[in-house]
């Protein structure tokens, strides 16, 4: 204790009468709350944090249980990775996105991939009819993953893939291509996202029912441990969660609670915890309430770093550090006024940086109307660059560490997330309250509450229900030529046509067979991604053999 147990309760006792003669003084008809709804102390004093331990709740950066930090020196050692977000039209057209931001300073590549990559079907399948490329880059094939890191070493840059159902399919590829670099996989850094678990509970991009979801998942973390130990085989995904309405809390929570079900899958799988779960990672949301984001970050290492050790033993100090890239709230963009949405990105990248993340990504201004113009996603990067070189919050680590506000606002946060987790636990695991739809129930009640309180006033979006323009001013946007239907259409015809299509039968009917019999199905993905068997024929193998799940519908 910072404090004697006696100063506490005198202060206690100050603080309550400084409340008692300033409570009939006028106030704004405001509801201090967070986004989430969470009450803030009017005035945080030492003595709200009642049994608050220094050391074995804050205690220092690098060091167990990590609220402060997983590294040592955070970013005076190395500034976190900023990672735009980029994806559209063509493999070229994207891999000239690419070297862009690199020319502009980006220092991690992320990738977006179009709808029909995500479901599992080839350009040329009929449900890809008017969306190849147009929310992210369309990858059909091998020679498409070529294309997209074409004059890119991999072995000189960090990669992130936002890809799920199909993640082990675009994992291989981009192992491939590494081999056709003359890169050895030991050189591979990066992160492929493959959260199947929130894909039930939010996001719904899915092929098979989730055991069988889950299981690849957990081929992917087995088969990575073990043949390309720099590369993060899941990133455990809040940020779809709170883009489909949850509270901060909730977000937390069922993230944690996915972690969880991962961690105990691979253990079942007879994997050794401290093997594996150095190469976990963790992405958030980061929404508008700055105060709220910046302890839910630090709230998530302190959980993660106790339940590592105190619920699976681990005890390697790397197995308990909640490593985590951050993304800025694209729910929270508004496409009336979007100019405003440079200001909200800005603050929320601030609490990002605040909170302790690793690696970063800033929307663009006009993203709520499509993908980012150039302008618009050069904007997005230089507000991370104008952060990191010019605002001075790196010069010291964990600056608003021992804020009382901060450090009770962390408390909360944590308790209602471990009370979401024992609920969790309670129904049997993550995987069985995701059947019975409880987390998914949770969200759309706390997405009703918000938006009512938008349409009541009672939450304020500027430009939407206050300070409005009776005329908006239209922005540049980027727009996809449809002509990269045909050209991808084009290509995967010659691939086909050249490919032999008799190896590429017998490795599908591997993949089958392994699948069946329960093997780990990366090797054999592999192969049949170097006889260029499409994203399609293999996810086909997938509907075969484990089925196609249907959303039960919970509300």
């Amino acid at each position: 204790m910072i404090y004697e147990r006696r100063e506490l309760d005198r202060l206690k006792e100050k603080r309550e009468t400084w409340e008692k003669e300033n409570k009939n003084l006028s106030r704004r008809e405001v509801r201090f709350t967070t986004v989430s709804g969470m009450e803030v102390p009017s005035l945080a004093t030492p003595d709200i944090l009642d049994s608050f331990d220094y050391l074995s709740d804050l205690g220092f950066p690098g060091f167990y249980p990590f609220t402060r930090g997983i590294y040592n020196t955070m970013y005076q050692g190395r500034l976190w990775t900023m990672r735009q977000f980029a994806g559209f039209g063509s493999p070229e057209d994207t891999n000239q996105r690419f070297k862009f931001l690199l020319e502009q300073g980006q220092t991690g590549l992320s990738t977006a991939f179009d709808m029909p990559t995500l479901m599992g079907y080839d350009c040329d399948h009929p449900r890809a009819m008017g969306e190849v490329g147009k929310e992210g880059v369309s990858v059909s094939s091998l020679a498409d993953m070529e294309a997209l890191f074409e004059g890119i070493r991999l072995d000189e840059v960090t990669t992130s893939m936002t890809i799920n159902c199909t993640a082990s399919i675009i994992l291989a590829m981009y192992l491939v291509v590494a081999e056709k670099q003359g890169v050895s996989w030991d050189k591979l850094d990066g992160t492929i996202q493959n959260d199947m678990l929130k894909e039930f509970i939010a996001q719904r991009e899915w092929i098979c029912p989730p055991r069988p979801s889950v299981k690849i998942v957990v081929d992917m973390i087995e088969f990575c441990t073990r043949q390309v130990p720099k590369w993060h085989p899941v990133s455990i995904s809040g940020y779809h969660i709170r883009e489909a309405g949850s509270t901060a809390v909730q977000e937390l929570a069922f993230t944690i609670a996915d972690g969880v079900g991962y961690v105990q899958e691979c253990i079942e799988r007879g994997l050794r915890v401290d093997d594996f779960a150095p190469q976990l990672s963790f992405f958030f949301n980061v929404h508008n309430d700055f105060l709220e984001e910046v302890a839910k970050f630090r709230s998530a290492r302190r959980m993660w770093a106790r339940i590592m050790r105190e619920r699976f033993g681990a005890k390697d100090p790397k197995s308990c550090m909640l490593r985590t890239h951050a993304q800025t709230a694209g729910c929270s963009l508004t496409a009336q006024q979007p100019l405003n949405n440079i200001v909200r990105v800005a603050i929320q990248a601030l609490a990002a940086v605040l909170g302790g993340a690793q690696s970063l990504h800033t929307n663009s201004m006009d993203e709520t109307l499509a993908l980012p113009s150039e302008e618009a996603v050069t904007v997005a990067l230089r507000t991370q660059q104008i952060i990191a070189e010019e605002s001075g919050v790196v010069n010291s680590i964990d600056p608003l560490g021992g804020s009382y506000v901060i450090e009770a606002l962390t408390n909360q946060i944590e308790k209602e997330a471990f009370d979401y987790i024992k609920r969790i636990d309670d129904l049997g695991g993550i995987v069985k309250a995701i059947d019975v739809g409880f987390p998914q129930k949770e969200i759309a009640d706390a997405a009703y509450r918000y938006q009512r309180e938008q349409d009541l006033g009672e939450k304020v979006i500027v430009g939407v229900n206050k300070y409005t323009y009776k005329e908006e001013r239209p922005l540049s946007l980027l727009r996809i030529d449809d002509v990269v239907d045909g050209s991808q259409k084009e290509r995967l015809i010659k691939i086909k046509s050249k490919r032999d299509n008799e190896s590429v039968k017998k490795h599908l009917r591997t993949v089958a067979d392994a699948a069946r019999e329960g093997k780990n199905l990366m090797p054999f993905i592999i192969d049949a991604v170097r006889e260029y068997a499409t994203v399609g024929e293999i996810s086909d193998v997938f509907r075969e053999v484990y089925g196609v799940y249907r959303d039960p519908g919970y509300f």
